[in-house]
């Protein structure tokens, strides 16, 4: 899939379905229910057309007694679930990113693994031992050679050889972690603490924390850390102040803007920033040269994540 966008995914966790929505008029143009408890955040891969919706069961992060193997096939023509990968025996499906090498990796909380996916037979080839007692999400870095996986209640960070798929070590943080994201040059690993509004800058030549940055103008510990397409711009979620915080690359310049309840996780495009806001059923749209909230819409229960193609 190549051109223009056609078309704006959203990952309603709270309904359990799945939203196609209109780009411009953010309109929702169709449902796609029946899932399993519960669809827990997305990969959009528009050049195949296709979507990945883990199944992470029905509890959440580190409470979660009945957990989900399955990983969901969803069609972006079609906007049809047109399969799924069973990822058994590894369960509680979470965080998923697409390699430079063309494999999916996601992380399996309750089996304190990453698996890997073959995208041209779905299935699992492998799996990779984070050390820890749930890894919650993953980043890999640009060259494609390191893995890292936010293992949030024991405030560490595994680092992973990605190519030899093995577990290098962990770096301890100050406290228990909620999100990870990493710069473009590979050298700065960005958490998301759990515990205070705050950021623990990682330098990977030292492998230490080397700088905490506190989030301005939020009360509360934050969530999700992204970075825009073009790596200008990292966007942190406070789900419990329901604030996004737009943070330049330097980390030195930041302003908190209001969203809706329960911001989770975000996507860009061009010039705006979509907000997914799980306690109200909202997305927030933010225009990021102006750094204000622009607009807002209704999107099903709870969206946790949003994607276009």
């Amino acid at each position: 899939m190549n051109g223009k966008i056609r078309g704006m995914i959203g990952v309603d966790k709270m309904g359990a379905k799945i939203l196609f929505l209109n780009p411009t008029t953010y309109e929702v143009e169709k449902v796609l229910d029946g899932f399993q408890r519960t669809v827990h955040e997305l990969l959009v891969v528009p050049e195949t057309g296709l979507a990945y919706v883990p199944i992470f069961g029905d509890g959440i992060h580190g409470r979660n007694p009945n957990p989900g193997h399955t990983l969901c096939i969803i069609d972006l023509l079609k906007r049809e679930h047109i399969g799924d990968i069973d990822l058994r025996p590894y369960i509680a499906p979470h965080t998923l990113r697409l390699g430079p090498d063309g494999l999916i990796y996601i992380t399996c909380e309750n089996s304190a693994v990453v698996a890997v996916i073959d995208r041209t037979t779905h299935k699992v080839t492998g799996a990779i031992d984070s050390g820890s007692t749930n890894g919650h999400r993953l980043i890999i870095s640009p060259d494609g050679q390191r893995l890292y996986t936010e293992n949030e209640e024991d405030s560490e960070v595994s680092v992973i050889d990605l190519p030899k798929r093995k577990l290098l070590g962990k770096i301890k943080t100050p406290h228990p972690l909620a999100g990870i994201a990493i710069s473009p040059d590979g050298r700065t690993v960005v958490t998301v603490s759990d515990a205070e509004p705050a950021l623990y800058l990682i330098d990977m030549a030292s492998e230490r924390v080397s700088r905490t940055v506190m989030l301005k103008s939020v009360s509360k510990a934050a969530q999700i850390a992204r970075y825009s397409p073009d790596w200008s711009l990292l966007g942190v979620t406070s789900l419990n102040s329901d604030t996004v915080s737009l943070i330049s690359p330097s980390f030195n310049d930041q302003v908190a803007i209001e969203v809706g309840r329960q911001p989770m996780d975000m996507a860009f495009r061009d010039n705006e920033l979509f907000v997914a806001c799980q306690g109200d059923g909202s997305v927030h749209v933010i225009d990021i040269p102006a750094r204000k909230w622009k607009s807002s819409f209704p999107a099903g229960t709870g969206c946790e994540s949003l994607g276009f193609f």
